[in-house]
Parts: structure tokens; C-alpha cells; sequence
């Protein structure tokens, strides 16, 4: 297991208390207990406006557990970058991966002081992987890659997990470009998992990201499912395509996959070939 309290002890980002931030209003959501009153106060006013937000939030973990447990599983992938994990909840990518092959190797992304606080947490993996966490910007694909090749073999296939990131890079071209810079960097046989808002579909979700972008620490983009389906240019995508969190591969045991939950948030998973 590699060691990072480097990291936990040389934080660089700066935590305020006082302005919302995404990863802790989705603790908040997911009823943890890891966020403050301005995450409160700003989960309390989307959820006014979006009254499904929380579900979407459900519904998305969701996805990232059926993926992870796909990679793992039938792809065959051992090793995973999760970038923009946010706080440790219930089936973390490492708890996932691992329970289907304990040799897999994680390396968990993001810049919030308070996920730093809780790498240790994140860091209790498998005996026979490893699982790391590293301080970095989704906007420095550079650093990530550095960073992460401290735990990861890129001469082998890796999971990029990208859920609930790629919007809070407002260019479209600057996020394209962040992606394909991850992808490149990985060899084939490699798969990249997106989840993301789209515009278009909900006026209520229009509005609740009107009101974060006033009010969160960083403003976030809706997009079209036709830009998030051009976040796969090069790679094989898998089916069901680019469709909401519920209806991605649903086991028996879930709830029907077309009920009509947050179809405004929608994920995808593609193939490097």
C-alpha cells in the first residue's frame, strides 16, 4: 500500500469554510456527515429547485459501483484513476475493484482539503493492491499522470473515472482536451467512465446550476449529450451509449432501469482500442 501522508501533510489547497463546495454538498446529499453550513445552505437551495437531486446523486454511485465492478469483472482491468472522487462514502472504486480482484491498484484524484483530511480513510485497501491518494486539479492532467505514476503501470490498462468532473471544466474545447490527454497516456485496452449534467432536459436543473455558479467555489457546465458523447472520439463506446445513470447495464436485482430518475444526469463508458 503506498504511503502518502506527504500529501495529507503538505495540503496545498486552502479550506473555506464559508463557500459551498461540490464534493462536500454531495456528502451532504448522501446524508454524511463531512461538509459545513454553507454546503447545507447551497444543498438545501438546489434541492429546492431540483427535487431529484438526491437520487441523481443515489443513482450515480450507482453507476460508478456497476462500472468498477465491470472493469474489474469481465474487462479484465486491475488498475483504476478516480478523478474527482470527492469524500469516502460506501462502495469507494478500491472497496469495488478489490472485492473482485485484490490486486487492483487505485489512485484516487482531487483538490478539496477536506477528501485530503480523509486520504488515510481512503487508503485502507486490499493486502495485495494498493491504493494511493494525490492533491491535483482535474485542469492538470500533468500532475495527475505524475502523480499517479507513482502506484499505476501505464504499459497496462487503466480505468479513468471521470464522474461528476468533467463539468466543472466550463471550455468545452479545454475539456476535451483534458480527456484526451488522460487517454493518451494509457495504453489500449484502457476505458474511460464519464458521468455528467445535459442541458436541454431539465429547466430545474438549469436553474439549480444558475444558482451554484452565484454562490460554489467553482462554476459548472451543462452539455449536450452529443459533447459528452465527443469525450469518447477514439474509443469504442460501450453499450447502452450515452444514457441516464439507471439505464447503464441495471442488475435484476435494481429497480426498473426506466423509471424516470435524473434523466437530466447521464454517464457512459468507452473502450480504448
Amino acid at each position: 500500500m503506498t504511503d502518502s501522508s506527504s500529501d495529507v501533510a503538505g495540503q496545498k489547497a486552502t479550506l473555506d469554510s464559508g463557500v459551498a463546495h461540490s464534493a462536500r454538498v454531495w456528502d451532504y446529499w448522501l446524508g454524511g456527515k463531512d461538509n459545513f453550513a454553507a454546503d447545507r445552505k447551497a444543498g438545501d437551495q438546489i434541492r429546492g429547485v431540483l427535487s431529484d437531486v438526491v437520487e441523481a446523486a443515489r443513482a450515480d454511485r450507482a453507476f460508478l459501483i456497476r462500472a468498477v465492478r465491470f472493469l474489474a469483472g469481465a474487462a479484465g482491468v486491475r488498475q483504476f484513476l478516480d478523478i474527482g472522487t470527492g469524500l469516502p462514502t460506501a462502495n469507494n472504486t478500491h472497496e469495488v475493484a478489490q472485492s473482485v480482484a485484490p490486486e487492483s491498484r487505485i489512485v484516487y484524484v482531487d483538490n478539496d482539503p477536506i477528501v485530503l483530511v480523509h486520504a488515510r480513510a481512503l487508503l485502507v485497501g486490499a493486502a495485495r493492491g494498493a491504493t494511493d491518494y494525490i492533491d491535483a486539479d482535474v485542469r492538470d492532467p500533468d500532475a495527475i499522470l505524475r502523480g499517479a505514476g507513482r502506484t499505476l503501470d501505464f504499459d497496462q490498462p487503466v480505468g479513468i473515472m471521470m464522474l461528476g468532473v468533467v463539468q466543472f471544466v466550463i471550455d468545452d474545447a479545454e475539456a476535451r482536451a483534458i480527456v484526451k490527454r488522460l487517454m493518451d497516456a494509457v495504453p489500449s485496452g484502457s476505458y474511460l467512465a464519464i458521468a455528467h449534467p445535459i442541458v436541454g432536459v431539465s429547466a430545474e436543473l438549469e436553474e439549480a446550476v444558475r444558482l451554484w455558479n452565484e454562490t460554489g467555489s467553482a462554476p459548472q457546465a451543462l452539455r449536450t449529450p452529443e459533447q459528452i458523447v465527443r469525450f469518447f472520439d477514439g474509443l469504442e463506446l460501450l453499450e447502452p451509449g450515452v444514457v441516464p445513470c439507471p439505464q447503464w447495464r441495471p442488475e435484476l436485482r435494481e429497480a426498473d432501469p426506466d423509471r424516470d430518475v435524473a434523466p437530466w444526469r447521464v454517464c457512459a463508458v468507452g473502450r480504448k482500442p
